[in-house]
């Protein structure tokens, strides 16, 4: 029935060929506006999971109770000195606040008046101790400092500096590092652009590299409409730091990163090379499909009908999914590396048959008798590898399955109506010659001799290989799909090494203050956790004896930061201050050879090099000095202000982000370990979970979503393989065929895994969805020797079956070979493990399959 039916459709596509053809452009272009008009795709790696899942509603209720997390912009502010930083963090701040259109809101999480004023209080009571008892020490620095804000200023200073060296108050070593710093600014002033730190001079340890850096927090205007919906806020941004000069004026850069960064740079990631390598893909596919239908003609109908099909199944898609995901967005690839697969099938079936018959539609018709049940067959068994994974709660494989499946029924429809009908008007010219491969011939006659040992052989091999699956690897993380070239990527990581950041922390919400107490009691116990953070987190303990320290100091300091600077020396003053340090530098160095002795002759060098210069360099040297000053100066006025902090007086915004409306605390915990490790991670959130089951966030996403993966690869997996056996039941009626179908099928697949454990590829989020795609491929190719088989065909390899078969895996090859090529690592990844299992499942359908099936039944008996 299934074959009348397919050929009386053909039949009718030929008769009726130009109302086929017309018929079928008519709908692509259709097909093809309706795309162009409804194109999008979500960046996003949060929703290739199902939002239903139980840790993902958590997820989304806590995006709802504190907002603003998903669509973040994080500026990452770097400079010479964490002054400059602060400076140009500032500078940026003040000139995005402003553009209400880009920006709901823009502020510096760990700076503003509340930490300007208050930071000392959050330090342990003894180093508030030790540290206001340094600022008073420096008050008589202070004093020639905010009195004489200049060159002449600073030789006052050096001046106090080896006068109090000389006097014994402090030993001359510990002038080595203070002079040397100042020597190095000096000598860069005069070689080009320089900075000077003030907190670097004053700290007993090196700066790290988050000393230096300053981060800014948006939330910006997204538009939904646009395929980068945050390009704008970004772009804005960047703008902004270009006019404030950041490289000239401040030394610095900006860094963005954050959800929407992230994910406006996944795309351009995924559109990078997109060009080049479809063309190459095409001119590849087009060089194939010559050397397996050797006619012009028949290339033109199949490259047609494929175009034909490709704009059907991208409008269905978006019909079905309404926006492709970062794997979904894979099925243009997989549609024409599979779909063309129903063309070369039937237009080699069709050459092999013109040259028996020498007709045009007589060809056509026994080809469409002859694919009839192969291709129906081949076309639902991939389809319902496909469609697999629709009951699972991988949500980004899932919409692949939903669109892959409907486009191979699409590639099986449009085969069997566009192509027969152009090739009825291309009507191209006779074959010459067979389209086997004869030279197979050997190995046909090796298969049929060896068969047992071939078998028996290639199953040992495989199950000998079984162990190899203990140390498949899986990895968990999503970040490891992006590209760690891109900015956004790039500086998510280096956040990501500081835990003052806070980039791994989960997050939970309690019913409140108590509980939220408890809770923190719990967690800082277990050895995977380094700190928790809550509200009360920012109300430092010990406040009065803080407070009676600062107010100590700013008894002393107040009046000296209060006092307005005096008169600016003239340049021919700064002269003579400057000559006077150098003898005094090098009277204090004297002949001694120490290291203290060696910075005082280096840095007189360098005064004496500053007289000889211009007023203007000059000018540049102190503005590199006092510059910075003036930013330390104002956060010491800004520390000596310190008020006892309540939960009462904490600023609204700090307030809102940890606590809600109706009174509910919110609550983080940080890991501990390498934070860039994976079963770090994995360890933390497991110990965390099983003190509070409703936390979420980062590592507990990685952890549940890899067990999610894991459970929908195991149910598509059985979904597969029950659907495909039962459909191979349906049609072959002989459990021995379906076996001999299934068999070659799992031995590709074992294979494969074992494969990626010797070649140390991991499975991941996007490449899984080879395993789904195995399936499908697989099975279509071992039905077509099986339906052969069936039919009473012998040396399969030398048929034109086996010519059909090899293009089509080279023209699907080519393909997922597209994709191996991608700058974007998960998509690579993917191409890499599809490319991998197409070999396997080739292999297995020419070589093992014809030695598993041995000479057909009735010609054996």
């Amino acid at each position: 029935m299934l074959t009348r039916f397919i050929v009386a459709l053909v039949r009718g596509c030929t008769r009726y060929a130009w109302l086929t053809i017309i018929s079928g452009l008519i709908l692509a272009t259709a097909a093809a506006v309706y795309s162009a008009q409804h194109f999008a795709i979500s960046t996003d790696i949060n929703k290739l999971i199902s939002p239903d899942l139980p840790w993902r509603q958590r997820e989304i209720n806590f995006e709802k109770a504190f907002p603003g997390r998903n669509d973040m912009i994080i500026a990452v502010v770097e400079a010479a000195t964490p002054e400059l930083a602060r400076e140009a963090a500032q500078a940026l701040e003040n000139k995005l606040i402003p553009q209400k259109d880009k920006f709901l809101s823009v502020q510096m999480p760990a700076a503003g008046p509340f930490f300007d004023s208050n930071g000392l209080l959050f330090l342990p009571t003894p180093e508030v101790a030790k540290q206001t008892e340094q600022l008073a020490a420096a008050a008589p620095v202070l004093d020639i400092l905010t009195d004489d804000p200049n060159l002449r200023g600073l030789t006052g200073v050096l001046e106090f500096g080896l006068a109090g060296a000389e006097r014994n108050q402090y030993s001359r070593d510990a002038l080595t590092r203070p002079l040397a710093m100042v020597a190095d600014t000096v000598e860069q002033a005069l070689k080009g652009p320089a900075a000077f730190s003030w907190r670097a001079l004053t700290s007993p340890q090196p700066l790290t590299e988050a000393d230096k850096r300053v981060l800014i927090t948006m939330r910006p205007v997204l538009d939904f409409n646009a395929l980068e919906p945050g390009k704008v806020a970004t772009d804005a941004i960047r703008l902004a730091a270009q006019e404030l000069d950041f490289p000239g004026k401040y030394q610095a850069r900006v860094r963005l990163t954050g959800p929407v960064p992230i994910a406006n740079e996944e795309f351009s990631t995924v559109q990078e090379g997109a060009l080049t390598n479809s063309l190459i893909t095409v001119v590849i596919v087009l060089f194939i499909l010559w050397m397996a239908l050797r006619s012009p003609k028949i290339i033109v109908a199949v490259f047609i009908t494929l175009g034909i099909g490709l704009a059907i199944t991208t409008a269905v898609g978006l019909m079905l999914v309404g926006a492709f995901n970062l794997i979904s967005v894979a099925f243009f690839v997989l549609f024409v590396g599979l779909g063309v697969d129903f063309g070369i099938q039937y237009s080699v079936r069709y050459r092999s048959e013109r040259f028996s018959t020498g007709e045009l539609q007589p060809a056509i018709a026994v080809a469409a008798e002859q694919s009839a049940v192969p291709l129906t067959l081949a076309a639902v068994a991939t389809a319902a590898g496909f469609l697999s994974f629709l009951p699972t709660d991988y949500k980004g494989v899932s919409e692949l399955g939903k669109i892959a499946g409907a486009g191979m029924i699409i590639a099986y429809v449009t085969a069997l109506t566009v192509l027969p009908a152009l090739l009825k008007v291309f009507n191209p010219p006779g074959e010459g010659e067979e389209l086997g491969y004869s030279f197979m011939a050997p190995v046909d006659r090796f298969l049929e001799r060896h068969r047992i040992p071939i078998v028996v052989g290639t199953l040992l091999v495989a199950v000998a290989g079984l162990p190899l699956l203990y140390f498949l690897h899986f990895d968990f993380n999503p970040i490891n799909l992006r590209s760690k070239h891109v900015e956004s990527i790039a500086t998510y990581l280096d956040l990501r090494r500081d835990p003052n950041t806070g980039t791994n922390a989960v997050e939970m919400i309690v019913p409140n203050e108590a509980a939220a107490k408890t809770l923190q009691e719990k967690l800082r116990r277990l050895p995977e956790v380094a700190r928790t953070i809550s509200l009360d987190s920012f109300v430092p303990d010990d406040q009065p004896a803080k407070l009676a320290l600062i107010r100590k100091a700013a008894e002393t300091l107040d009046p000296i930061l209060k006092n307005d600077p005096g008169t600016p020396p003239t340049d021919a003053e700064r002269v003579v201050a400057l000559s006077e340090s150098a003898q005094s530098l090098r009277k204090f160095a004297g002949a001694a050879g120490t290291p203290w002795a060696d910075a005082s002759r280096r840095l007189a060098d360098d005064l004496t090099r500053l007289v000889n210069a211009d007023k203007t360099m000059r000018d540049k040297v102190e503005a590199v000095f006092i510059s910075p000053l003036q930013v330390m100066l104002d956060q010491m006025r800004s520390l000596l202000k310190a008020q006892e902090v309540t939960i009462k007086t904490l600023p609204p915004d700090i307030v809102d982000e940890w606590r809600m409306a109706d009174g509910k605390i919110h609550v983080q915990a940080q890991p501990s370990g390498d934070p860039n490790d994976n079963d770090t991670l994995r360890r933390f959130a497991a110990a965390v979970l099983k003190v509070e089951p409703t936390a979420i966030g980062g590592p507990i996403s990685i952890l549940e979503s890899g067990d999610t993966i894991v459970a929908a690869f195991i149910q598509a997996g059985a979904w597969a393989l029950l659907s495909i056996a039962i459909l191979l039941w349906i049609v072959l009626r002989r459990i021995g065929d379906v076996l001999l179908t299934l068999v070659p099928l799992l031995l590709a697949g074992v294979m494969t895994l074992e494969i990626c454990v010797l070649i140390g590829l991991p499975l991941n989020f996007a490449n899984i969805i080879a395993l789904p795609l195995l399936l499908g491929v697989g099975v279509a190719f071992k039905i077509y020797y099986v339906t052969a088989w069936r039919a009473g065909q012998t040396d399969l390899l030398q048929s034109s079956l086996t010519r059909a078969i090899f293009f089509s895996a080279m023209t699907t090859a080519t393909a997922f070979g597209s994709l191996w090529l991608s700058s974007h690592p998960g998509t690579s990844s993917m191409g890499k493990l599809l490319a991998l299992s197409l070999v396997t499942t080739l292999a297995a359908a020419v070589l093992f399959q014809p030695a598993l099936m041995g000479r057909p039944r009735d010609l054996g008996k």
